[in-house]
């Protein structure tokens, strides 16, 4: 799970079932994530099988709206170059019907787009999701950079 903002050097929690204290339930909240579970660098992660998104809106096609500050793209990119995310990992988001939109959602090189889209009533397969090949670099401001620890230290290395 990621560290809010991904505001420390350490952006992920490492939630390891064999390890919990909590249920995983409980542990998945992240008041509770940052309470029981060490932080760890990127490279200190397994594999994904599967990735939730948040969406505020998600069409059929599985591009996607989240909250606007691009933490989930960032994330997901950081995972991807490490080779945590393949083209096998499925990436979903959960809705309530009223978030799938029938219209264009614009997207740019960096956004992640999902494989299903579950809600209430039904599980939709979106065709064809983009999926980013690591971090883009052009997209992130300086500010954005300096934000984020993980970033700052893969920026200037």
């Amino acid at each position: 799970m990621a560290v809010p903002k991904l505001a420390t050097l350490k952006p992920f929690y490492l939630l390891d079932p064999a390890a919990l204290t909590v249920s995983p339930f409980e542990a998945a909240s992240p008041r509770t994530a940052a309470a029981i579970a060490p932080t760890v660098e990127v490279d200190g992660l397994r594999p994904l099988d599967l990735i939730t998104l948040g969406s505020v809106a998600v069409n059929p096609n599985g591009a996607r709206i989240g909250k606007g500050a691009g933490y989930s793209d960032i994330e997901f990119a950081l995972l991807t170059e490490a080779g945590l995310v393949t083209p096998e990992t499925v990436v979903i988001t959960t809705v309530h019907p009223l978030q799938v939109i029938e219209s264009p959602i614009p997207t740019t090189e960096h956004d992640v787009g999902v494989d299903l889209i579950v809600t209430p009533d039904e599980i939709i397969t979106c065709p064809t999701p983009h999926r980013p090949a690591g971090v883009d670099w052009s997209a992130l401001t300086t500010e954005k950079i300096a934000a984020i620890p993980a970033l700052m230290a893969r920026h200037t290395s």
